[in-house]
């Protein structure tokens, strides 16, 4: 630019000597003057607009800066939310298998509580026809001994024999007791 102002003077002042005549040389330098203030406040603005625009630069440097901070982290925090789910997918793969593993076993477990029961039903039928035969049996023979005379005898005597027992313990505990009945009754 300095290069231009001189240029600029120049040819002002070369127009200036060539009008010699019309224009004093006072008007020229006072052209070149006014000039020179026009460029140099031209340059200010200039210069206040570089400097306005250096600062701007400046502070949009620091937000690319701190953008480029808040992607760095939003990445690592993107990359640790993709582990934490693919940590997830693995778990519930894992669940998955194991409730696939606990439903087969649950159904081997029903078919087999089933054919137990179905066993335990058929062996309580058994048991049950089992016991009502016997029972049929027990009740004839019941009938058949109630009706034979020496059955009536033996029952007799085995009643007697209870009371024959019961009498002889009775005796004995007297006779280790001399403060007992019987022993009172004899001495009397």
């Amino acid at each position: 630019m300095p290069g231009n102002k001189e240029r600029e003077c120049q040819r002002i002042l070369g127009e200036a000597l060539a009008k010699q005549d019309t224009s004093s040389l006072t008007d020229a330098v006072e052209q070149v003057a006014k000039q020179q203030q026009s460029q140099t406040s031209e340059i200010e603005r200039q210069k206040k607009i570089l400097f306005r625009l250096q600062n701007e630069l400046h502070e949009l440097e620091k937000q690319i800066a701190s953008v480029s901070e808040e992607t760095k982290e939003t990445e690592r925090q993107i990359h640790q939310q993709d582990a934490t789910i693919e940590n997830g997918k693995l778990r519930c793969e894992n669940l998955e298998t194991q409730v696939k593993s606990l439903h087969t076993e649950n159904v081997k477990l029903k078919f087999d509580i089933e054919t137990a029961q179905e066993d335990f039903e058929e062996h309580m039928i058994r048991y049950n026809e089992y016991y009502a035969k016997i029972k049929a049996h027990k009740d004839s023979l019941g009938e058949e001994e109630c009706k034979q005379s020496f059955m009536i005898e033996l029952h007799e005597k085995r009643d007697l024999v209870k009371k024959l027992k019961t009498m002889k313990e009775e005796l004995r505990q007297d006779l280790q007791n001399p403060e007992g009945n019987r022993m009172k009754q004899v001495q009397v």
